[in-house]
């Protein structure tokens, strides 16, 4: 099958996917809204962009692509994922976290069944190096006994961001949840969880201070905590029966061997997160080639709402 990629969205995360498509050499077509964004992707990438926004575009009957891609606004990424099902597009990759609530997870899902689609939702850091060795090390172990994460948020940074209405009231979906989706990717699923919050924040009113533990679906223990209201950053800690692999930064993996206090850092071939933005190639020629391997289902993203939604404290 020849493939043709549509690319929606001119923003900074699209420049970063031309980038990569360029490199895998695919035929793509990039579709934006604004002038000033599309302006600058286009400056960026020496490509021309398509303004006005997709259903204009699909108005005017274009081929349908064998594979789309969608990097527009968090708020717009439902809307859109609705409209190229509505199209036909059978494959398709939508950044994070593909809706900022259940209700329309389960719509995109539903429509994806009927329409016999495949969505993936872009978590790139289940493609970094220092996870795919990471995932090595582990099998290598037997497998987890336990796993911790944290995903503390800069509130001082992010409540001088603009974005949407909306948007930073579910910022745990819409940012926090590369932490957890790559905790729970890689320790399992949450069989039973017990959660806690408390505080709030002007822009993020459901809470700021969190913390829980449970029992993954795999029998491995987990915990997790974060305090967007003091310092802290993300992370993510495996523990197998003979080493503690610490992912923090998530880029470079840490190793520490049982019986001992030195952590030392674990050599990763990291070429294509230096040429590219970390584990968007591998995801993106995943996708491409239609290996769902490590891939995120919108089914598994509908399943894992509820877990999100206790952790976070949303209705």
């Amino acid at each position: 099958m020849s493939k043709n990629i549509l690319l929606v969205g001119s923003g900074g995360m699209a420049v970063d996917y031309v980038k990569v498509l360029r490199s895998l050499e695919l035929k793509f077509t990039i579709v934006g809204r604004g002038e000033e964004s599309a302006k600058a992707c286009s400056e960026a990438t020496g490509c021309d962009v398509i303004t006005g926004g997709l259903a204009p575009y699909l108005a005017s009957s274009p081929a349908l692509p064998s594979h789309a891609i969608v990097a527009v606004g968090v708020e717009k990424l439902f809307e859109t994922t609705l409209q190229l099902l509505a199209y036909g597009v059978k494959h398709i990759l939508v950044e994070k976290p593909a809706g900022l609530s259940k209700q329309e997870m389960v719509a995109v899902h539903q429509k994806a069944q009927e329409c016999s689609a495949d969505i993936y939702v872009a978590y790139n850091r289940r493609f970094y190096s220092s996870v795919l060795k990471a995932q090595e090390i582990v099998a290598q172990d037997g497998g987890l006994t336990s796993f911790n994460f944290e995903f503390t948020e800069w509130a001082h940074q992010i409540e001088k961001l603009t974005k949407a209405p909306g948007v930073k009231a579910r910022w745990f979906l819409a940012n926090s949840t590369h932490v957890v989706d790559l905790a729970f990717y890689l320790g399992g699923n949450p069989q039973q969880m017990s959660t806690y919050s408390s505080g709030g924040l002007d822009w993020h009113p459901a809470g700021s201070v969190y913390a829980g533990a449970g029992v993954s679906q795999g029998g491995a223990l987990f915990s997790y905590q974060a305090n967007w209201e003091s310092a802290g950053r993300w992370g993510v800690e495996l523990l197998t029966k003979s080493h503690r692999l610490i992912l923090r930064p998530m880029e470079k993996l840490q190793l520490q061997k049982r019986g001992s206090i030195a952590v030392e850092f674990v050599a990763c071939d990291d070429q294509l997160d230096l040429d590219f933005k970390p584990g968007l190639f591998m995801q993106t020629k995943n996708f491409t080639n239609n290996l769902v391997e490590g891939l995120c289902t919108i089914e598994n993203q509908v399943t894992m709402m509820d877990h999100y939604c206790r952790i976070a404290s949303y209705d």
